[in-house]
Formats: C-alpha cells, structure tokens, sequence
C-alpha cells in the first residue's frame, strides 16, 4: 500500500510537470551575410511548427504551451531578412511568433539542449536563397593581390570562452580581426577577408569555405585561450597535426570530383587511388610545413608583445585548419581565463599591439618565404627620422595626422627616433 501511495504521488508530479506552461526568457537575433538567426531562450523544452506563407513572405512558428511577456516581444529586434516580428496567444495556451520577412527565405530549426552558458534553446535560421547570395570578390578581378582570410573564433550564439570579468572571447576576436584586416589591407597589392564582420553564427567548415571562396592565400584564426587554472598565461600558434590532415586527406579522396580546387587546381576525379594519394599526399606535406613558417614567424613578434604560453608552434586537429591548399595557423592571443589578461584584452591599445605583432609576422613570412612579394610589405613602413612631425610624415604621404594615430596607436604627436609606422 505504500508502494502504491508513492508510485500515485509519482505519476502527479509527472502529469504536473508535463502539463507546466513553458516561458520565453529571452529573444536575441543576429544577421550575417548569408542568413539571420533567431533564438528562444526557453524554461523548459518544448514542441513547436514552423511554416511560411507568401504575398508577402512570412514565416510562422507555433509552440506549444508557450507564454511570452509583451515587454520581451517589443525588445525583440528585427534584423537582416526580418522586417518585423509579431506574437500572439493562439488557442488559450499557445504562442504563435509571425516573421515578416523583406523576400523569401529557406527555414531551418532545431532545439538546443542546455550548456553551462544557456538553458534550452530553440534556433530558427532564415537562409538567403543560393541564388541571392553577395558575390565575393576574388583574385580574379585584381589578380597581383595576396589574400589573407583573417577568421574571429565563435560569434552570435556561441561566445567561446568566457572571463571572470565577462568578457566573451567572440568580442574579442572579431575587434582584433577587424583591426588586423585593416592594417593588412594598407599595404600595396594585399587585401584582408573577414570570415564574419559582425555577431553572428559562422559554421567551421563555411569559414575555410569562404576563405578558399575569396582565394585566400594565407588562412589566420584568431582566439583568446581559456583553462581552468586562471595563471595561465601567454599567447599560443597552432598549425593542424599530421593525424587532423590525414583525416582531410581522406574526406578529399572520398569527395574526388570535388577536391580540384583543394590541391592546387589538379582534379582527382579519373585517377586511381595510387596517384590519387599521391597528389594529396604532397598538398598536405606542403601545406603544413608552409603553415609552420607562417606561425613560426608569428611566434617571433607575438614575443615582443607579451609572454609566450609556448615557445614552439603547437599542433592540433583544429576544423579550421584543414584546408590542403593554403597556409593555415591558429592563434591564441592570450589567456581570457587569467584575469590579468582578460583586462588586457579588453584594451583597444593591446589589441592594435597585437594585431600589429600579426602584421608584421605575416610580412616577415612573405618577405622569407615569398620573396617576389617582398616589396608589398617594406615599401608601406616609415623609420621615423631626426627633425621628423607627424604632420609633415602625413603630408608627405597624403594621408590625414588622424590615420597616422590610429593605425599606429599614438595619443600625442611625439615621435622616437628609429621607431616604425604603418603608412596607409
């Protein structure tokens, strides 16, 4: 009998807790170049509908048992492909969100289990149609051009790595990014592509897709480390292990019709797997010991800016890395998790200092290793000189005092005799 008491008491809790109206906690949205995502913070999990409908292009996302408070709705900001987003109860307990959309767009959903950041989720992605997607530019239209694909690690609904401070590591990376991009995209016959210029969601392998998209001949990812022993500290270099391309290799043997653009522009579609692994056997050899140089020469200024976590350039299975057809290094600026460093990298003067260590290192790769490129990176620094003003160095190279400071990230007009600045 008592048994049977408990095992009753049991089966109400269920019925009460199944029978429990879900909330919305929170709405957050993000746009990015090829789609915008839309993200439920939820109580608890829930079952859902989503639709679209036409004249004009709507989407519409039912969930069940689900309320949502109007204050909460008004927050909700419309971004990317949506105009406006409307909710309303529907059958007495429902929750029905309508997406008004500027044109027509592919649906995507799923539920997302809870992590040690976020509670249940539920994800809704609106995708521009393949045909509707912004061209990249590419070699093709400048051809003398070196392209460096400069990726920020996480963004939008994946922050990374968070610090004690509340730093998140996706803020960090994407304004080192962007000011890394614009310090390369000074100097004569090199551009930078960013693989994401704003908070948002990029898959791993859509990085390296749109690097290799742009025709990116140096591939940098750029992360702020995080571990559970807050002393930790310095910055790291890491090149794919030889175990991470042995798996690529393999993906691109499986996929030959596809892999001509992933080993120098050699198809392997036709060749017997002899050959065929031969070819890829030699764009992997290369392309990692390519990799090293290039972190090697990262390493030696990332010295000058602060301490190393390690001396020697580190080997991992990173997605990002990857790639068969370009140079390819990933970078941990510092440790996010020491709070010492997290204040650091916060600073917009430590993040120049940083980008400006990168910089340099991927010139001194090119001037080794690519000498026919050597005159696009020493013919834009200037050795500052006896007598010299910021004024007449700006005149004399028609760009503005406001430039000169920002890019080389002087608060006043003083100038060191032998010191070096980024000409635009």
């Amino acid at each position: 009998m008592k048994r049977g008491l408990i095992f009753a008491l049991l089966c109400c809790a269920c019925v009460g807790a199944l029978g429990r109206q879900a909330s919305v906690e929170r709405i957050r949205t993000w746009a990015g170049p090829d789609h915008t995502r839309v993200v439920f913070d939820l109580s608890q999990p829930v079952e859902y509908r989503l639709f679209t409908l036409d004249n004009p292009s709507r989407a519409v996302l039912d969930i069940q048992s689900t309320a949502l408070s109007e204050d909460l709705l008004e927050s909700a900001e419309p971004v990317g492909v949506l105009e406006g987003i409307r909710g309303a109860v529907r059958n007495g307990n429902d929750l029905r969100m309508v997406f008004d959309l500027a044109q027509a767009a592919r649906l995507k959903s799923f539920l997302v289990k809870p992590n040690n950041t976020y509670g249940n989720r539920l994800v809704v992605d609106f995708e521009k149609p393949q045909g509707l997607r912004e061209p990249v530019k590419t070699l093709a239209q400048q051809p003398r051009e070196l392209v460096v694909a400069i990726d920020a690690g996480h963004g939008g609904g994946d922050p990374g790595a968070i610090g004690q401070h509340g730093t998140f590591e996706k803020t960090i990376t994407l304004a080192i990014a962007q000011k890394l991009a614009e310090l390369i995209s000074t100097r004569s016959n090199m551009r930078a592509v960013l693989t994401r210029k704003g908070d948002y969601y990029v898959g791993l392998r859509e990085r390296t897709r749109l690097a290799r998209q742009a025709r990116a001949d140096l591939f940098i990812s750029i992360h702020a480390d995080s571990i559970g022993d807050g002393r930790a500290q310095g910055a790291s270099v890491y090149v794919l292990s030889r175990n991470g391309a042995s798996t690529e290799a393999a993906r691109l043997l499986a996929q030959r019709e596809n892999s001509a653009d992933r080993i120098g522009g050699v198809s392997l579609d036709g060749k017997d797997d002899v050959v065929a692994t031969v070819l890829v056997d030699l764009s992997r050899a290369a392309t990692i010991e390519s990799s090293t140089h290039l972190a090697q020469s990262m390493l030696a200024v990332l010295n000058d800016v602060g301490e190393l976590h390690k001396s020697s350039v580190e080997r991992a299975g990173f997605a990002v890395l990857k790639s068969l057809d370009m140079p390819s290094v990933l970078v941990e600026s510092a440790f996010i998790s020491n709070p010492r460093e997290e204040l650091r990298l916060r600073s917009s003067r430590f993040q120049w200092k940083l980008a400006r260590a990168l910089a340099r290192g991927v010139g001194d790769y090119i001037e080794e290793f690519m000498p026919g490129r050597r005159i696009m990176v020493s013919a834009h620094e200037y050795v500052v000189r006896r007598g010299d003003t910021l004024s007449a160095i700006a005149q004399e190279h028609n760009v503005s005092v406001k430039q000169l400071r920002k890019l080389n990230d002087l608060n006043g007009d003083l100038l060191a005799i032998g010191s070096r600045l980024v000409i635009p």
